[in-house]
């Protein structure tokens, strides 16, 4: 069977630190890729679709990366929009009160805004703000970065 090796080395950003050394086949290898994709294309649109959470699908995406290919996880702790994000929950254990303000607000701002402009009955638009108001509890509900 066909295996690789991941180098033994450790990545770091800034205080970001993870320790790779697990052999991974090549079949799993991309299967973890596919999924890392996948979960990245979720987390994506859950920037835009207030009823989808980002950070869980960011998480994922961080653990297939790690696992398959440790350089596209470095560049995902470095993106702008995502990755300030992701080192906060991986090094501090949480996730900022302006973030989660940030997040509040727009999913707030997308329902409110849906709601008004569509013709859905009351009883969907209702549906639609329990859901919300769901992941608004979570978000809030997620712990706050350790100092």
């Amino acid at each position: 069977m066909l295996a690789f090796q991941s180098p033994q080395r450790t990545v770091a950003d800034d205080k970001f630190e993870v320790l790779i050394s697990e052999t991974v086949s090549v079949w799993r290898r991309v299967l973890y890729l596919f999924l890392a994709a996948f979960f990245f294309a979720l987390a994506t649109a859950g920037v835009i679709l207030p009823v989808l959470p980002t950070t869980p699908f960011l998480l994922l995406t961080s653990y297939f990366l790690v696992r398959s290919y440790p350089r596209l996880n470095e560049k995902l702790l470095k993106l702008t929009l995502f990755g300030s994000i992701l080192v906060d929950w991986q090094v501090n254990g949480g996730v900022r009160r302006d973030v989660k303000t940030k997040a509040v607000s727009i999913v707030i701002i997308a329902i409110g805004f849906s709601i008004y402009i569509t013709a859905f009955s009351r009883r969907l638009s209702l549906i639609i703000a329990a859901v919300a108001s769901l992941g608004i509890v979570v978000i809030v509900n997620l712990p706050e970065p350790r100092d």
